[in-house]
């Protein structure tokens, strides 16, 4: 393979008109020079100067290195200049992955303040629910993704988890319901009514929800699976039993449910933005970060 080094000294050559010139121009020794272009008709097995009186000239080989040695000093600066953008976050890409509920109520101000602090950066976003999102961190296809906290398993793959907001869950009543004039609900009062379930199965939401459950001594009893929350809300409407949503999840209320707070336990997700440590050296996602507080704060 060609030296690109020394076929940057061959045009500094070709360009100056002589050995000495070129070794001025550089800070070299004339026989640093030589050796450099001497090397270099070694690597290419051809004559790329000759001797024209107390200069030289290039040979038709040394022209066309010459030349494609242009072309390569106009690239390399380009690759700097863009590496340099790229560090300053002024471009780049961001692969973003997020669940539902996040998406609905951090994801849109977060992205949006960063449109306006990075307008060059490009974004792949992208919803995974109800799979777990750490994966698509862990293994690279992801700088960032918005998860539900703790899950099975240690997390692998140089992966931090950046806490953004805990999201307690609430207790989503028909109107009218027996238990809608109390203002705080205990947890266990909701043991002997009909459930209406509302997350996917064997996910980590779910646990949440059942292990306060089981910590207020009992199980709910479902009578409906929706596996969404607006459909949820639809149900407890109707009268065909109670349901217990995260307070993220209740952004579009339904006007003929009543929400109240729950205790003794009150379920609470966990809610963080789990990172590659190897991104976090870009600004751009650094300040997406700190969008995605300023979001969770807002709540």
């Amino acid at each position: 393979m060609l030296d690109v080094r020394r076929m940057q000294v061959l045009r500094a050559v070709v360009t100056s008109g002589s050995v000495t010139a070129a070794a001025t121009n550089l800070g070299y020794t004339p026989s640093a020079i030589s050796q450099q272009v001497a090397a270099l008709e070694k690597q290419a097995g051809i004559t790329l100067l000759e001797r024209v009186g107390r200069g030289v000239r290039p040979t038709a080989a040394g022209r066309l290195l010459t030349e494609h040695a242009a072309i390569l000093s106009k690239n390399l600066a380009e690759a700097e200049t863009a590496l340099a953008d790229l560090r300053a976050g002024r471009t780049g890409r961001l692969a973003i992955r997020y669940f539902a509920t996040a998406g609905a109520a951090l994801v849109p101000p977060a992205l949006a303040a960063l449109r306006r602090s990075h307008p060059g950066i490009q974004v792949d976003l992208k919803l995974i629910d109800p799979e777990d999102p750490i994966p698509e961190v862990e293994e690279g296809r992801a700088d960032v993704a918005l998860v539900v906290h703790p899950r099975q398993g240690p997390l692998r793959g140089g992966v931090q988890l950046i806490h953004l907001l805990d999201d307690p869950y609430r207790a989503v009543l028909p109107r009218g319901h027996r238990l809608a004039a109390k203002r705080v609900l205990d947890l266990a009062d909701l043991a002997d009514e009909p459930w209406v379930g509302n997350e996917w199965p064997g996910g980590i939401c779910l646990r949440v929800m059942l292990d306060a459950c089981a910590a207020a001594g009992f199980s709910p009893n479902f009578v409906v699976e929706s596996e969404d929350y607006p459909t949820a809300q639809g149900f407890v409407a109707a009268g065909l039993g109670v349901s217990v949503i995260p307070e993220m999840g209740l952004g579009n209320r339904h006007p003929g449910v009543v929400v109240r707070k729950l205790r003794h336990p009150e379920p609470t997700r966990v809610i963080y933005a789990a990172v590659r440590e190897s991104s976090m050296d870009q600004p751009a996602l650094r300040d997406l970060i700190d969008a995605f507080r300023t979001a969770a704060a807002a709540r």
